[in-house]
């Protein structure tokens, strides 16, 4: 009989400065907003429209709005169009000034 190794619990998440962890919710804010936006630039361009010939019917058309929306979230990771760093670096200048 094998046995299964128990595995050790979590670690518990450091306890970072205020002002880190509002930074990387902004940034991921502004990822966000700019992967919103290349999924409708990439909708604009007809990415994902369904073909006349050898299409995937209305199977196709439902999906076709995840897999811009996935396809838009990996062009952010991989550096994106710059959006999100100018989004994220507007929305820190407003909040650290308060």
């Amino acid at each position: 009989m094998t046995t299964i190794p128990v595995l050790p619990p979590p670690r518990p998440t450091p306890n970072l400065p205020e002002y880190i962890q509002s930074d990387t919710k902004l940034r991921e804010a502004a990822q966000k907003l700019e992967a919103t936006f290349l999924a409708e630039m990439l909708k604009s361009a007809g990415f994902g429209a369904p073909r006349d010939t050898f299409g995937g019917g209305h199977g196709e058309e439902q999906f076709a709005s995840f897999l811009r929306e996935a396809q838009a979230e990996e062009m952010v990771k991989a550096g994106g169009i710059g959006l999100a760093e100018a989004l994220f670096e507007a929305m820190k200048v407003r909040m650290h000034a308060r």
